[in-house]
């Protein structure tokens, strides 16, 4: 760096903002200094030796309870990860993707990541990639929990927006249903009459189903929910809402996300049912589409808690955060009028 420097006629500090902060550096230096590394063939700091410098790896590392496709292919989650990025092209840092598959190796991806704080999907308390990241001493942001000792939560208030939507979409239900995330890390199917709610092991699925309880019980609904158990995805769950139908035959249905929300709305259409008169339907997220399908649906925007994730990991915010939620109330149940 010092022959660049020398070279280029620039200090030794200016070539090392080149390389670490290019926008520090005029354009018509970074001219002298690129043209002067390329005569040298210097190809810019060795990233190991920095990092053992510094004692920081500039990375974060995001650990997925989920097939890695699937951070590419949900919508949500891509939006999740586009909150971190934007937080890691301001910080100079880069991204490292962890698989946490519980397959007995999610411990050693862990400590084997080269990263200076740690990012977890949702995921179970019990969860070893969790419990290992926790133990490195190293910053732990979690999305939707668990709540543990030595990390800090970024979520909404799950349970009080279950109780808004689940009041708008059963106001007058009989046969209320739920499409619910899955309970725990099996992620098996299932249809379950009133699941209890204490044994799930999920913190979001668990507090949305005690959210929706407390809604019946407030609403007066004799006959408790069916939950049918999918993964997020709607070309996974089809299959499992046709059966819902078959079975219960709900006039109601609150589902964990709008994509989930979007195969109870197919399989309506599919049976000729009229929405909201004959079903009401209503969501999480607030994506493009639950516009453009009238979908009742809890907005939340993952984008920002990507970003507060991020800056929990890279210790720029030392406390848990409260994500903001709003209820958009669309032509999918009877409130029928968006806010």
């Amino acid at each position: 760096m010092l022959d660049v420097a020398r070279a280029a006629g620039v200090s030794t500090m200016t070539v090392s903002y080149f390389y670490s902060r290019p926008d520090r550096v005029s354009p018509r230096t970074q001219q002298a200094v690129r043209a002067a590394a390329e005569r040298l063939g210097y190809t810019g700091p060795n990233p190991t030796a920095l990092a053992l410098r510094r004692r920081r790896n500039g990375a974060l590392g995001v650990v997925f309870g989920e097939h890695l496709t699937y951070a590419f292919e949900d919508p949500q989650a891509c939006r999740f990860l586009a909150g971190i990025a934007d937080v890691c092209r301001t910080e100079y840092v880069t991204l490292s993707l962890i698989p946490s598959t519980g397959d007995g190796d999610d411990a050693r991806r862990v400590r084997a990541a080269a990263c200076d704080g740690y990012i977890v999907w949702t995921t179970v308390p019990g969860d070893e990639a969790l419990a290992t990241a926790v133990a490195t001493g190293k910053p732990v942001a979690i999305q939707g929990g668990p709540r543990i000792k030595g990390a800090r939560t970024v979520s909404i208030n799950d349970r009080a927006s279950a109780v808004a939507v689940a009041r708008t979409s059963f106001v007058n239900a009989r046969r209320p249903a739920v499409v619910s995330f899955p309970f725990d890390r099996d992620r098996r199917a299932r249809l379950e009459y009133d699941p209890d709610a204490s044994e799930i092991e999920f913190p979001v699925t668990r507090e949305r189903l005690l959210g929706i309880y407390d809604a019946c019980r407030e609403l007066r609904i004799a006959q408790p929910p069916v939950a049918v158990v999918a993964r997020n995805e709607a070309s996974s769950a089809r299959g499992l809402v046709a059966d819902l139908f078959d079975e219960a035959e709900p006039d109601a249905v609150v589902a964990m996300s709008d994509q989930l929300a979007f195969a109870v709305l197919d399989e309506a259409d599919r049976r000729g049912l009229h929405v909201p008169q004959q079903l009401a339907v209503a969501a999480w997220d607030d994506g493009p589409e639950a516009h453009e399908r009238g979908l009742t649906t809890i907005a939340q925007s993952l984008f920002e808690q990507g970003r507060q994730c991020a800056r929990i990991a890279l210790s720029l915010r030392q406390s848990s955060v409260a994500a903001d939620w709003t209820l958009m109330t669309r032509h999918s149940t009877a409130a029928g009028t968006e806010r």
